[in-house]
């Protein structure tokens, strides 16, 4: 007997526009998002408030895609960078993504980056916005 894995509450209706409930009905569609319940969430933010280092940070965007199928894209922003509001952060449109949440991931990350902003000036660096002189 094979059990599933617990899905994410809905939002309450009006809420949000997650999609959660047509991204169910569709046959062969991608629920990954939905595992993401909102105990996991709490973890995962905490997760991304305590980063450690620049590989770090890339190691959890890789597994948030291979786990929930959310594009994260951490980069410097097209204006100067004079603080964590200059680093633009991205998240793909994903249908099942719920508001919040889109919305919680990259102020978890400016969060994190400004408890280290050594990591913030490796991700300029890796970008080469400052040269190794």
């Amino acid at each position: 007997m094979t059990s599933t894995p617990p899905l994410r509450q809905p939002c309450p209706p009006g809420a949000c526009d997650c999609g959660r409930e047509q991204l169910l009905q569709q046959a062969n569609s991608d629920v990954r998002i939905l595992l993401l319940t909102r105990n996991e969430e709490k973890r995962l933010l905490e997760r991304l408030e305590n980063l450690e280092s620049l590989a770090d940070l890339e190691k959890l965007q890789r597994r948030i895609y291979e786990q929930l199928g959310v594009r994260v894209v951490v980069a410097p922003g097209f204006n100067e960078v004079r603080s964590m509001r200059g680093i633009a952060i991205q998240i793909a449109e994903l249908p099942g993504l719920c508001r919040k949440t889109r919305q919680a991931i990259p102020t978890a990350i400016r969060r994190g980056l400004e408890k280290r902003p050594q990591i913030a000036y490796d991700l300029l660096n890796a970008h080469d916005l400052f040269r190794d002189i």
